[in-house]
């Protein structure tokens, strides 16, 4: 009885101690940094249906090419709380955080827009992160954009938007078809899907001149102007709602079998592209 008391008193001064030390899962819930204001972190939004592991490629591309050599996982779960798996390092100033949504089968754009929040919340309460890059593929531009379209007073200032396979105003075999949407000289779509209306008012409310985006779109050459899941025109559907305001806006086109949707965040090509944009 005694040897057990003992053991229930060392549990609890173990976990008192973590307590005081702001541990949380072995990790710190806050991480003073010298220099903060100099860490920009990119975070990798991925798709519907998919996790973190999608981003891996890009990631470490990312490393290899001398970037940063840190990367730390923000698993977000179904209620939005996000838990930070590794830490930033002192001196390492661009971070890889590749977020990871748990319910990534979720099809609102409205919810992974404010798990995206809860996720640079989180950044900036833990590292007192003041700017950061995103790089979204797929659904995560969704995440992106619907982000940009809530109240981010006092919330760390997006410095590069990178927009891999985004399918803004619609998916093929859902709501167009190839070769069908179109759009007018200035970039506006002919037709418009509920999805792309509700981000309208960033035509207004986009930050001015504050932020780069490079809009990355796949076309697999077999004549549908396509990724094969969503058209140029759809992807390209993005100038229309941010370029007036962008800092800077490019589009580049993947060419070839490569440039399937779901190969896009596997290319070479848009790892050069990514390394490219975000180095300068």
């Amino acid at each position: 009885m005694k040897k057990r008391w003992i053991g229930f008193l060392g549990i609890g001064l173990l976990m008192l101690g973590l307590s005081a030390c702001g541990v949380s899962g072995g990790h710190s819930t806050t991480a003073k940094l010298p220099n903060s204001s100099k860490y920009e972190p990119t975070l990798f939004f991925h798709g519907w249906g998919s996790s973190y592991r999608a981003e891996n490629q890009m990631a470490h591309a990312l490393v290899n090419a001398g970037i940063t050599k840190t990367i730390v996982r923000a698993t977000v779960s179904k209620r939005g709380k996000v838990t930070l798996s590794g830490q930033f390092r002192a001196g390492d100033y661009h971070p890889i955080v590749e977020v990871d949504y748990q319910d990534s089968r979720n099809s609102s754009p409205e919810q992974w827009g404010r798990w995206a929040k809860a996720t640079v919340v989180k950044l900036q309460q833990t590292y007192q992160a003041k700017k950061f890059n995103v790089v979204g593929h797929s659904m995560g531009n969704m995440a992106i954009m619907y982000y940009l379209r809530q109240n981010q007073a006092n919330l760390p200032k997006l410095q590069k938007q990178v927009d891999i396979a985004g399918h803004f105003n619609g998916i093929l075999g859902i709501n167009d078809e190839p070769n069908r949407m179109k759009l007018r000289s200035n970039g506006q779509p002919e037709k418009m899907q509920p999805e792309y209306q509700a981000l309208l008012p960033l035509r207004q409310t986009y930050p001015k001149n504050q932020i780069d985006v490079l809009n990355i779109y796949g076309d697999k050459d077999d004549g549908s102007h396509s990724d094969g899941s969503v058209s140029n025109a759809l992807s390209q559907s993005l100038r229309y709602l941010v370029a007036s305001r962008a800092k800077s806006y490019q589009e580049q086109k993947i060419m070839g079998p490569g440039a399937q949707h779901s190969k896009l965040h596997d290319n070479v090509r848009v790892d050069r592209l990514l390394i490219h944009f975000l180095q300068n």
